[in-house]
């Protein structure tokens, strides 16, 4: 069965990020833009970052321009923004397709593995949130509206877990 190790992505620099490097870490995956209403959501990342990257969770930002064309900038265009409004220091990687032929095929194993509402596998907008646990499988996934300070019950509950 694929694990989050089997697949990589491009950093926001433009260099490869094979995901094996996070193996053994609870991982959040997050599409992210920088235009939305749920932009903000960026400072509790951040606050999630700061607080638990000690007991090992890594904060991946994805960056989608998808949805209503709100994350239109350059790759280093949304890592400033991200950084100067929101002192945004977890991985950011380069701006990817969640949906369509052309998502990104970690996207397409998260859709997969949790799907939305009625087992819809389509992701429905900005700020979608995938739990991943220290085996490397899904855990849960979280709706846009969901905040990060709303995820901390599950994110300690998969970093309590024991490493496989």
């Amino acid at each position: 069965m694929p694990q989050l190790s089997d697949f990589s992505a491009t950093r926001i620099d433009g260099h490869p990020q094979p995901l094996s490097a996070y193996a053994g870490q609870v991982v959040l995956v997050v599409n992210t833009a920088s235009a939305c209403g749920f932009t903000p959501q960026f400072a509790g990342l951040q606050q999630l970052h700061q607080r638990y990257a000690g007991q090992g969770l890594v904060v991946l930002g994805f960056p989608c321009n998808q949805f209503g064309q709100q994350d239109k900038g350059s790759n280093s265009e949304i890592v400033g923004f991200c950084q100067r409004n929101y002192g945004v220091d977890f991985p950011m990687m380069a701006k990817v397709d969640v949906n369509g032929p052309q998502a990104h095929p970690l996207f397409q194993w998260l859709k997969a593995q949790a799907p939305g509402i009625l087992g819809t596998q389509s992701i429905k907008w900005n700020f979608t949130k995938f739990l991943i646990g220290r085996d490397g499988q899904v855990q849960a996934r979280f709706a846009p509206r969901d905040t990060p300070a709303t995820l901390v019950e599950a994110i300690e509950a998969a970093l309590d877990a024991p490493a496989p």
